[in-house]
């Protein structure tokens, strides 16, 4: 026992009233450099005031940003088998599931909710990045079905926003078995006649761009989200070719016809429900649609629909 470690220095601090200073009170701007004070960036949905950088945003804040004064009714999580395979690298798959539990509280990485924005029904779902890289498994998979199945019961819109690394590779097989059933549910929810749309964030990779996450009715993205199967350092290894500038990006793949409009996260929820309404046939509200996106500029199907 160290006397001067374990009793003289917590007394002399205990007197002074020195506290231990969390480490991530400032956030650093991936792209400028700049310092954030955390409260200062929450405030701002993750958005780096200055440079505009939009960061990963909690998928419980996301929910409560998106529906009318934050209220909504949490969708509860299925429940799945817990490590079917047993798997095992450097951790145990159990060990990893228990530490992304205490560390974003949650029992997977989708979170979903029903309510209304601006008055419109819907039923949100998010992936939450923290939660094993938003990876697709079992138990995500099992929640967006129930999901979808909410919505076509409530006869209301769904939107989803993904941020994944892709399929959940601890659960091999049965992770990929949820790309055919998530298709499968989103087919059910366009044979209701109810709208889908996928706000794809960052980053949106593997197979959940392979699946669900490319299948909506309308594809918004927000700014700067990377957006790819494939990473862009494993096509340049396979092909022996540099890519373009910005490739894999919401920007350059909205040039390119794969997304519809990059919206910044401020004005997702007011687009949502302008599009909505159009796609629905709902009255507009004239009063919320200052500043909003202009109808010229919505995609064709979506104006079409008017």
């Amino acid at each position: 026992m160290n006397w001067i470690t374990n009793y003289v220095r917590p007394k002399i601090n205990s007197m002074l009233g020195r506290r231990e200073v969390p480490e991530n009170l400032w956030i650093k701007c991936p792209e400028t450099g700049e310092m954030v004070f955390h409260r200062d960036l929450e405030e701002n949905k993750w958005v780096i005031p200055a440079s505009g950088f939009h960061m990963k945003m909690p998928a419980k804040a996301r929910l409560k940003d998106l529906f009318d004064d934050g209220v909504y009714e949490a969708l509860a999580q299925p429940k799945v088998a817990q490590d079917p395979l047993k798997f095992r690298d450097s951790k145990k798959y159990v060990d990893r599931l228990r530490d992304s539990r205490v560390k974003t509280d949650l029992e997977d990485t989708i979170v979903a909710g029903l309510g209304r924005v601006q008055g419109v029904k819907l039923v949100g779902v998010v992936h939450e990045f923290n939660f094993m890289g938003g990876s697709l498994g079992m138990a995500a998979g099992e929640a967006i079905i129930k999901a979808f199945e909410k919505a076509i019961s409530e006869k209301c819109p769904l939107v989803i926003f993904p941020a994944s690394g892709g399929a959940r590779m601890q659960e091999g097989i049965l992770s990929l078995m949820q790309l055919p059933r998530t298709t499968v549910a989103v087919q059910m929810l366009k044979e209701a006649g109810l709208p889908y749309i996928v706000v794809l964030t960052n980053p949106t990779t593997g197979g959940v761009t392979a699946s669900y996450a490319m299948l909506g009715d309308l594809h918004l993205a927000e700014p700067g989200a990377e957006i790819c199967f494939a990473g862009k350092r494993v096509i340049e290894q396979t092909i022996r070719e540099k890519l373009p500038e910005g490739f894999q990006t919401s920007e350059y793949l909205m040039e390119h016809g794969m997304v519809d409009m990059v919206v910044k996260r401020h004005d997702i929820p007011t687009t949502l429900a302008r599009v909505l309404k159009i796609l629905m046939k709902k009255p507009m509200d004239a009063a919320k649609l200052n500043g909003s996106t202009p109808l010229a500029a919505l995609p064709i199907a979506a104006a079409a629909s008017v």
